[in-house]
């Protein structure tokens, strides 16, 4: 059902593509897109967005998975005394 209200697959003109939404300000994806060279003077975009834009994100994420991990590995070496 939610898929019956997307535009049509590849068409310029869907919200997604636009630089600019409907209140007339500036869409964040098109920012990146045009300015993650500028910005970061590395090539590759996702690496501009994870390392550079969402840096503090992505460091949080990070320090979550390794305290998961640790967690795990302590509860599974655990011994019985």
């Amino acid at each position: 059902m939610a898929t019956l209200e997307l535009p049509p697959r590849g068409d310029v003109t869907a919200p997604v593509h636009q630089t600019v939404n409907k209140a007339g300000d500036p869409v964040a994806g098109a920012y990146f897109i045009q300015n993650a060279y500028r910005d970061a003077a590395t090539p590759n975009m996702v690496t501009v967005i994870l390392a550079d834009y969402r840096s503090w994100d992505t460091l949080g994420e990070v320090v979550v998975v390794f305290a998961g991990g640790m967690a795990c590995y302590f509860i599974l070496r655990r011994r019985e005394s």
